[in-house]
């Protein structure tokens, strides 16, 4: 089985975001679509994660202060383990950190500095079997072409999860990350049918499996 996650507006709850990511990934989603609500909510997270990895190397920053501290006042040393014991150990969790990164695919909301910029598309593609997806924060966005093009619309900006056939198209909401009922969704391939799913971070199952029409042909779910 294949799995995408999607979540959206997490409003700077870095927290939510690393549940939601930690939640969708143990149930087999290995690509993500963050449909904004806080664009860089993204590179925040990796800082922190970042951070983390550093926090727990054997020798940190304070502990080298400390030992200068100690020396300049003419204290005995401390024991310390190996400066650079963990050193590899942290260089691949920040490299693994890029990588998920660059599983996540985003899109910026409105007002957000990303939005204005041109080099970063307000709308991102997507394939979702032999279907485009079209993702984007505000649906409101969305564009004649976008409808012609895209038979799956991902979208953030709405208070729960939702699935809404009209047509051919189908337009799916993840609800959202901040809030006292953080959402996320997950959409699965199994045995040529892609469905969608959303949960509370709780685990609690909001809409379970449900089958996502995408037209004729072969269904192949992209996950890379």
């Amino acid at each position: 089985m294949a799995a995408i996650g999607v979540f959206s507006d997490s409003d700077g709850d870095l927290t939510a975001f690393d549940a939601a990511l930690k939640f969708l990934a143990a149930r087999g989603a290995r690509r993500f679509l963050f449909a904004g609500g806080r664009f860089d909510d993204l590179d925040d997270w990796v800082r922190w994660k970042r951070e983390e990895v550093k926090a727990a190397s054997d020798y940190s920053s304070d502990d080298f202060l400390e030992d200068v501290g100690r020396f300049l006042i003419g204290l005995d040393q401390l024991e310390r383990p190996a400066a650079f014991g963990t050193a590899h150990e942290q260089a691949l969790a920040i490299e693994e950190l890029a990588r998920m990164k660059d599983k996540i695919l985003r899109a910026p909301e409105k007002g957000s500095m990303a939005y204005q910029n041109r080099s970063v598309p307000r709308k991102v593609l997507e394939m979702v079997g032999d279907a485009l997806c079209c993702l984007v924060h505000d649906k409101n966005d969305l564009d004649k072409e976008d409808m012609i093009n895209s038979v799956v619309l991902v979208h953030g900006k709405d208070a729960e999860p939702k699935v809404v056939q009209i047509g051919p198209r189908t337009f799916i909401s993840p609800g959202r990350l901040k809030g006292e009922l953080p959402t996320v969704g997950l959409l699965e391939l199994a045995e040529r049918q892609v469905t969608y799913s959303a949960f509370t971070l709780a685990g609690e199952a909001l809409i379970d499996r449900q089958p996502i029409v995408l037209g004729g042909g072969k269904t192949r779910l992209s996950v890379k």
